[in-house]
Formats: C-alpha cells, sequence, structure tokens
C-alpha cells in the first residue's frame, strides 16, 4: 500500500494545494531520503545559509541587452528582497496552497519571487512571455493562479492588457503586478508594491512568515509542458523531486561552490529554474543570464564571471563558438560546455572544445523528471556525439525493446531500439489536475514511459532515437530521427530541419520499405539545400543509406510549440497527399518523392 507523503505543516501534499498527484510508497520515500537525494532542507534553507555563510558572494547577474546594464544580487541581498517579496506578497492576500504565476524573461526579479513563494508556501508557476492567449488562459484557469506578474508587453504582444482581460473570465486571478511600463487599468505597478517599500525593516515583519513556508515535499512549482498535441500539461514538482535532479546533474561535474554557470535558456523552463537558478543556490555558487536570445554576447557573461559552465542547446553552442572564432574572449575558467534538446553532433563536440577550451557534454531530460542522463568528464574524448549518457544517481533508465520498433539480434545489446523508462527520486508528483493522464503514463512498477525511442549506448547509457510517435521504420528498422534532422539542420544552407514520416501517396514508392521521408527545412538566406545535397549530407555522416529522405520541403519557419518543440503532426497533416489523387507538378519549394 502507498503511504502519502506527509508535509512539514502535517497535511498531505493532496491536501494542501488539491493537486492531481501520484503519492510515493513510504518505503522509496525513505530510501530516498537514506541515499541524500531527498532531505529535510528546502532550497529556501539552502539561501539562509548562503546568506549567513557567503552574504557577498554574487549569486544573480541579469543582464538587460537593450539596456546595455546587468543587475546583480548578492546572497545577502537575495536574502532580504525575498522577505521583501514573500511580505509583499501576504499583502496581496496570498495564503499557503495558493498558486503565483509569473510571466517573465530572464529577468532578476523572477529569482526573489521563486524563493519569495516558498516562504509563504505558495506555488509558482513559470510562465513563458511567448505564450497564446488561449493557452495562457488554460494555465491560470488549471492552477487557480490567485497573483500573475507579467510585462506591459513581449515581442509586439500586450502582455498586460492580456492577463487583466482575463480577470474577467477568471474568479480566481485577483492580481495582475506589471514589471516596468505602462500598468492598464486594474492592474498594480510591480516595482511599487513589491520593491520600492522595505517591509521586512517593519516591526513583527519576521514573525508574519513564521511557519508558512512550504515543506520539501509540498507541491513547489508547476512546469507546463510544450503541447504539442493540445493544451500543456501542468507538472507538479516539489522541492526534493527538484532536489534531487539538481543534486545529480551537478554532482555529475563535480561541481562545488565555485560554480559559476552562464544559462542561455529560459529561467521558465526547467533547466533555467532548476538547473541554473536552484542549483546556483544550492551550491552556493553564481548564475548568469541575459533577457533577450543574444546567442554571440554568451561569452561576454563567461569571461566577466568566469563561468565554469556553459549550459544551451547545440544551436546556441553552435553561434557561441563562431562568436569566439570572430571574436575571442577569455574563456579560461570555462570547465563543461552542456548541451541538451538535441543531439550532439561530432563537429560541434569538436568545435566546442577547440574554440572555448572546454568539454562538450549531452544531456537528456524532460519537464517531468528533469536532467536525467548526461555524459561525465571520465567518458571517452568526444563521447557527447555517440551518448546522451548514463543516468544521474537519483535515477534508472530502462530500453523496453518490442516489435514495434524492430527486433534487434539480442535484446540489450548496443543498437537495441525500444522505448525509453525511467524511474526515480526526480520523478514528478503528478501532472496537476491531470491525474489519467500521468497514471496512464507510470507503470505500477514505478517506470515512467517517456514517450521517447532510445538505443543502448553499449557503455550503460542512452542515445535518444525520437519520439515513439513519430517513428518511421526501414526494413523493420528505427531511422534514428533526432540524428538526421541535427545532421540535416546543420548543412550550410539550413537553419535547421525537421522530419516526418508519411505513407506513399498512390502511385509512388519511397526510396525503401516503409514510410516516406519528407525533409522540412528552413533555408539560411533565403537558399536552401537541394534533397540531393540533404541526402549527401546525411550519407557522409555515416547514416545508412535506407534513411536517406525522399522529399524536400523548404517553409520560412518551423510550427512549433511555446518550448521550441516543432509540430509535427502539423507537418504531417500539411504534406500528406490523398490518396487516390493526380501527380502534380512539383512547386519551387517542394522537391518530389523519388
Amino acid at each position: 500500500m502507498s503511504t502519502p507523503v506527509t508535509t512539514r505543516a502535517g497535511t498531505t501534499a493532496g491536501e494542501r494545494t488539491a493537486p492531481a498527484a501520484g503519492a510515493v510508497p513510504a518505503e522509496r520515500a525513505a530510501e530516498y531520503r537514506r541515499r541524500g537525494w531527498w532531505r529535510e532542507e528546502t532550497f529556501l534553507d539552502d539561501l539562509h545559509r548562503q546568506a549567513a555563510l557567503r552574504p557577498r558572494r554574487l549569486a544573480v547577474a541579469g543582464r538587460r541587452v537593450a539596456e546595455s546594464r546587468t543587475d546583480t544580487l548578492d546572497y545577502a541581498e537575495l536574502n532580504r528582497l525575498t522577505d521583501r517579496f514573500a511580505l509583499a506578497l501576504l499583502e496581496l492576500g496570498v495564503r499557503p496552497g495558493d498558486f503565483v504565476a509569473v510571466q517573465l524573461p530572464n529577468r532578476w526579479e523572477m529569482v526573489p519571487l521563486i524563493f519569495a513563494s516558498i516562504r509563504v508556501g505558495a506555488v509558482i508557476i513559470p510562465i513563458s512571455p511567448i505564450c497564446t492567449e488561449e493557452e495562457l488562459r488554460h494555465r491560470l484557469g488549471l492552477t487557480g493562479a490567485r497573483v500573475c506578474v507579467t510585462l506591459p508587453t513581449w515581442a509586439d504582444t500586450p502582455l498586460a492588457e492580456i492577463v487583466t482581460r482575463l480577470q474577467g473570465e477568471l474568479p480566481s486571478l485577483e492580481h495582475v503586478l506589471v514589471v516596468d511600463g505602462p500598468v492598464p487599468e486594474g492592474a498594480l505597478p510591480f516595482h511599487e508594491h513589491f520593491v520600492a517599500e522595505e517591509r521586512e525593516e517593519h516591526e513583527g515583519a519576521a514573525a508574519r512568515l513564521d511557519g508558512l513556508a512550504l515543506g520539501a515535499d509540498d507541491p513547489f512549482v508547476v512546469l507546463f509542458t510544450s503541447g504539442t498535441t493540445g493544451l500543456s500539461k501542468g507538472v507538479l514538482h516539489s522541492q526534493n523531486t527538484v532536489h534531487s535532479a539538481v543534486r545529480g546533474y551537478v554532482d555529475a561535474f563535480g561541481a562545488g561552490d565555485d560554480w559559476v554557470a552562464a544559462v542561455s535558456t529560459p529561467l521558465v523552463h526547467y533547466s533555467g529554474f532548476a538547473q541554473g537558478v536552484l542549483a546556483g543556490v544550492m551550491l552556493g555558487g553564481t548564475v548568469a543570464f541575459q533577457d533577450v536570445r543574444r546567442n554571440e554576447a554568451l561569452l561576454d557573461l563567461v569571461e566577466r564571471y568566469g563561468a565554469t559552465l556553459l549550459y544551451g542547446p547545440p544551436a546556441t553552442l553552435a553561434d557561441v563558438a563562431a562568436s569566439q572564432r570572430a571574436e575571442r574572449r577569455d574563456t579560461s575558467t570555462l570547465r563543461h560546455v552542456v548541451i541538451g534538446s538535441a543531439p550532439v553532433l561530432r563537429e560541434l563536440s569538436d568545435e566546442v572544445h577547440e574554440t572555448l577550451g572546454a568539454r562538450a557534454h549531452s544531456l537528456w531530460g524532460m519537464s517531468e523528471n528533469g536532467p536525467v542522463t548526461t555524459t561525465r568528464p571520465e567518458d571517452p574524448a568526444g563521447w557527447a556525439a555517440r551518448s546522451n549518457g548514463t543516468a544521474i544517481d537519483a535515477m534508472e533508465t530502462r530500453i523496453e525493446t518490442s516489435p514495434e520498433f524492430g527486433v534487434p539480434e539480442a535484446s540489450g545489446t548496443p543498437g537495441s531500439v525500444g522505448r525509453l523508462k525511467v524511474r526515480g527520486a526526480s520523478l514528478a508528483l503528478g501532472y496537476h489536475r491531470r491525474p489519467e493522464a500521468f497514471a496512464a503514463e507510470l507503470g505500477a512498477d514505478g517506470w515512467f514511459d517517456t514517450g521517447d525511442l532510445a538505443r543502448d549506448d553499449g557503455r550503460g547509457g542512452i542515445r535518444i532515437i525520437g519520439r515513439a510517435r513519430d517513428a518511421v521504420l526501414r526494413d523493420g528498422q528505427v531511422a534514428p530521427m533526432t540524428e538526421l534532422e541535427a545532421v540535416i539542420g546543420s548543412h550550410p544552407q539550413a537553419v535547421e530541419a525537421a522530419l516526418v514520416g508519411l505513407e506513399p501517396p498512390a502511385g509512388h514508392t519511397a526510396a525503401g520499405p516503409g514510410n516516406v521521408i519528407v525533409a522540412v527545412v528552413v533555408p539560411r538566406d533565403g537558399r536552401g539545400p537541394t534533397l540531393q545535397e540533404v541526402r549527401d549530407r546525411v550519407a557522409e555522416a555515416g547514416h545508412d543509406r535506407r534513411f536517406l529522405p525522399d522529399r524536400l520541403e523548404l517553409v520560412p519557419a518551423l510550427p512549433k510549440t511555446l518550448t521550441g518543440k516543432v509540430r509535427k503532426a502539423e507537418l504531417r497533416e500539411r504534406y500528406t497527399v490523398p490518396s487516390p489523387s493526380p501527380s502534380p507538378s512539383p512547386s519551387p519549394s517542394s522537391s518530389p518523392v523519388l
């Protein structure tokens, strides 16, 4: 029988915020604590400890690119602002169990808001500024957010007006706070309410906050998924489920209090939120970031603050390496370049090492678990180009093969392809108010189906092949879609690429048995590669010729979710040819099926 995790306040996590979360069996929770993956302390305790031990150590450096300035907070300042922001939340009526939405880019205000929410017992909801009104309505409504912090505008979208208008539809949304700029009627200026008044200095301020803070097992944050097949799901984590992932992540690189991370990803995503901010505070290190995407300027942060680790997706790191070749910066402090979200190609791994003097690492994870696997400093040179690494201490991985995805000579041997399942202390509490969706992916033995396909890398690790629902088979073998996309997207005449498999139209056959493989490419400078050039590049990269694309489509942009994932279902619908159909003449943007 499973026993619900109990919070510090003596209520179950489900009673405190009424989430639809799965309970962790008591014996498993005890094991997680024994191993140090879960603990009684919280990230707020980490902040208090750092403020006492190293009050003047730089905690946060937030670069404002357009204003040519950087906002900084040391640990004493972050600790003080956490109390000030917490008292400001109390004055807005926020109470334990309430939800606080924060829709900001990478700005310093995000950091004390995280810890202030913990301080008053509230669950924080990080939301990207790039969010449609429909999706924003869904996220605020699903969580019943009481407060939303946002911007006046972002990318020409009037965020403050939209959120304020949603107040009329969402009874739970009582307060909208606007950071910088015009404040619409019905909203409040953020800095005037949260920053201007030194509430922490008022008599009795500390007593007002006593006993409110979240416990280590309480629901702590809702991180929304990409929503590739509909509205996004809210992944609910406790501080312990996040701690185990963050602890495993930093331990994989032997990190200590000299940790200085330059983070290129949004603070509203797991990577920036946990692997950036929370990892830094846990270690007593520094996290540096920019409010807008300026990949060529990331090395300025590395040089200025002596970054020891740089994190980002492949395209970002390719830009960083090119920037270093164009204008050399001092990167002598940089020890690790961690690349997530897509496969690492050998040429990128080599380029990172040559230009930055640091080793490239490949990482795989998801919102439901955080970072699960990564390559390590002790792995063979260039291993990031062949593997997504082994599991962190708190997690396990398993590849379940089946005839659906081809039958290898011996299941479990290097090259075996199957569904990737994971289990361990970093698994989320559940999907907020979607228990059935979470339960559908979770087995009775605790293994969670990630929806990804992977193969054994031959050294106890994994290599991600692609999403199971997007699988393409040729001669009974699964095409390595993510690797092929990375290879094609790295073509000099391509910005990025996606692959989809289609059923052959009437009267046509693919180059081999199975699906027609369509390469959808965003051209660089208006001129994309030809189909033959794409096929040559894939072959030159050493991939089996049976997986060469059969068709090429050039598009101005790929349809994506808010988290940057390609909507492949939309591409399949767009390029599927109805059957039967006449054979049309190919358009200038399309190469026909071979």
